[in-house]
Formats: C-alpha cells, structure tokens, sequence
C-alpha cells in the first residue's frame, strides 16, 4: 500500500522533527552543565597515628584532611579515600565532579574542603561525607601557562590564588584572587565577606596570606615594587611596604606556611644578585628584621629558624637571632619542609630525618625507599601535614620541560612517609 504523495513528504517530516529533537535531547544531557555527588557510606575514619617510616607510594598527590582522609585533585574532580595511612590509593570514600568546569584548587581547613572551579565557582565540601556544605560564586581563575602535571600537586598543595587565613576573633576566611578582583569569604558558611578589584595587566601576583589575618601580595603596577598587606576581615589595605633600602625590584618568598601559601610567619625578599636574601618575620605591624632567615634554604618553624650552614644543621631564634641547637653528621642535606613541632631534612642519600626545631633531638631517620624502586631519584613538590610527609620524584637529571613519562621516577611517583 502507497502513500499519498504529500501525506509520504508529512511523515518524512515528522520522523526528521522526531530524530532532531532525540538528538536534541542527548546532546542537552551529555553537554548540560551537570555535577554529581557521591556521597561516604561508611562512618568518618579515625585519626591514623602510625609508626615512623615509608607508608606507601601513590599516583597522585594526597592533600592530607584532618588527619584521616587523603584528598586528590582529577581534571573535573576532587574525591577522597581512607585510611590515611594505607599503602595504595583505595576506592573513593566520597568524590564530586562538575562538568564541563575544571579543577584549579584545593584548599582545607578542618573538616572543610573547598574546591576551585575554572568557571568560578567555589564548592565547599564536608570531609565526613563529602556532601556539598555551599556554593559561592568567585572570580575567575587566572588561566596558568605552567603544565597541569598528572599528579596534580600544585592543585592541592599549593592552588593558585586560593589561600585560607585565621582572624584574631576565630573566623577562617577563604581568599580568592583572579586576574582582577579579589574576594573573601568565610569558610563557615560560604558568606562574601568583601570583593575588591585588581590592577589588571598581571603587574601584582598573590604572595600568601599571614598568620595574622592578612592577604600578601607583591605590587608592581606603580613602578618599583612594594608588598601590599590586605585585610583579610574587610579587604582594605592596610600597608604597602618595601625592604628598608632595598632595590627597587625584588621577589618575595612566604616562609613558615601552614600549607601552601596559607597562614605564613614571614617572608624573604630578594633582589637582583642576592645569594639569600632578607628574612622578615610577620607581626601584627610592619615586618620586623630576621636575619637568621637571611640564608638561602632557611626553613621557619613555629618560631625557630633551620637552616644547614657548612654541613651543619643549625637552630636559631628567629627573633632574637640567638643558636638554639647545632646537628652534625647529615652530610650535604637540606631542608625539605616543616611542620608544628617537626622540621624535616633530606640527605644525599635520600634518607627523611626528622628533627624536633626547639630541641634539635631527632626524632626519626629512614631511607626514603619503597618496594624495589631505590633512591636514586630527585626530590619534585613537597608538603608536609599532621605528621606525615609526602614527596614528588623525579628523574634525574631533572628535565623540567619533559613530558610526564622522562619527568618523574615512576608511574606512582609520590612517597607518603610518616614522621
């Protein structure tokens, strides 16, 4: 049986309207902005307090959470897994993804994890669950020209423009900072506390936040540089200053972090040629002189200085500039990282030793080695969190514009050691 002529042209067209509109669909649903929640199915795990000595080896850089969680960083993606002592990467405890936006940082405070979007978006997530607490919209994230590398390190231990500071009157306070604006917001509930904006043209980059409730940053735009102070309560700016007689260019380095960038004791700045620099400590005030921070590698702990002069490991006031404690018999090593009553070296031989900062006593030493890979390798990215320490390695000789497989050691590149 045949159809009419114009009745054949009718269904032709309502098939061609039915087949666009299901392509219509599947293409909303598979482009759609979207995000999906997996939220934890069993209970919070305890804090871990294991013995000293190599944990494990891992793919990606762990970002340690309350002690008992270690969080990941993926190209749409922010998950954690449990225990944080295991020796493998493990199956999700919880994980959240958003699409088509992509990670650029993560920060945390306590029990809170506050994942950055490229779109903007702040997502902060609950590390008992990993249920969404809020969402905050910030300004848009600088678009980096440094390569995303597979472990993620830079997200997690030290994402750009996202740092976290603790006021005098208890209140943490997110701080986000693009190309041109600057926002803070209050961990505990997501509140826009103030947004300024920025001189534009890239001529001030973030430095850190203090441990006295600032937001730090290195001012170029007028000419000679000059490190502006901002409070982190309201956004004013509470100080701009430079290094008495210092060159009208200098570069700043954070020192004594809690993680990253956040909650720094001080600074160094140095110009043109300087072999070290000057060491500063932060006060409620101006910068005051440090000159036990002075030398290049000089680690701040709490409120003691490290630093490995002529082969010997030495302790310093950084206050008072008075020697607190002298360790011979490392050889060439050098300070890796510090941590509240922990400052960790690395010898030649890539073994880890801990040292207690006020005292000097040493507290662990092992040989930095898992499995069968040996220790001949570089030491990349570092963080050091709730007593653990956890390192990049890289392939030596160093080839920082290689790719993935010549840059790092091995395919699960990152080494978690406890301390």
């Amino acid at each position: 049986m045949r159809f009419p002529r114009g009745r054949r042209r009718l269904a032709i067209v309502v098939a061609a309207l039915l087949a666009t509109a299901a392509v219509a669909v599947v293409v909303h649903r598979v482009l759609a902005p979207a995000e999906v929640s997996t939220v934890a199915r069993a209970d919070y795990p305890a804090p871990a307090r294991p013995a000293a000595g190599v944990i494990g080896r891992l793919p990606v850089a762990p970002l340690i959470v309350d002690g008992r969680l270690r969080v990941y960083a993926a190209h749409r993606q922010v998950y954690a897994d449990r225990p944080v002592d295991g020796r493998y990467r493990t199956s999700p405890f919880w994980s959240y993804r958003r699409w088509p936006a992509e990670l650029t940082g993560v920060v945390a405070s306590g029990s809170t994890v506050v994942s950055r979007w490229s779109d903007g978006q702040l997502v902060a997530l609950d590390a008992r669950t990993g249920g969404v607490l809020w969402r905050a919209d910030g300004p848009e994230p600088v678009e980096s020209t440094a390569p995303v590398r597979r472990t993620w390190a830079a997200t997690v231990w030290d994402a750009p423009g996202l740092q976290l500071t603790d006021l005098p009157d208890g209140r943490v306070v997110l701080v986000v900072t693009g190309d041109a604006q600057a926002r803070g917001v209050e961990l505990s509930g997501g509140r826009e506390l103030w947004r300024v904006e920025l001189p534009g043209g890239r001529c001030r980059s973030d430095v850190g936040t203090s441990a006295t409730g600032l937001l730090i940053g290195l001012d170029t735009c007028a000419g000679a540089a000059a490190v502006e102070f901002r409070d982190a309560a309201t956004g004013e700016v509470r100080e701009r200053w430079r290094p008495p007689g210092g060159p009208d260019g200098f570069v700043v380095t954070p020192l004594g972090c809690r993680t990253g960038g956040s909650d720094c004791l001080g600074l160094r700045t140095a110009g043109p040629g300087d072999e070290g620099g000057q060491g500063w400590l932060l006060t409620a005030r101006s910068p005051v002189a440090a000159p036990a921070l002075d030398p290049a590698g000089a680690a701040l702990v709490g409120e003691q200085s490290v630093a490995v002069l002529d082969g010997v490991v030495v302790g310093r006031s950084a206050r008072t500039g008075g020697q607190l404690w002298r360790s011979a018999g490392l050889g060439a090593a050098r300070v890796l990282a510090g941590q509240p009553g922990r400052v960790h070296l690395l010898t030649e031989a890539n073994d880890l030793v801990t040292l207690d900062p006020v005292t000097g006593r040493q507290l662990s030493r092992f040989a930095l080695n898992v499995g069968s890979d040996g220790t001949g390798w570089a030491p990349g990215a570092v963080t050091a969190e709730d007593g653990f320490v956890a390192i990049e390695r890289l392939r030596r000789p160093v080839d920082p514009t290689g790719d993935d497989r010549r840059y790092y050691y091995t395919g699960e590149t990152v080494i978690l050691a406890a301390t």
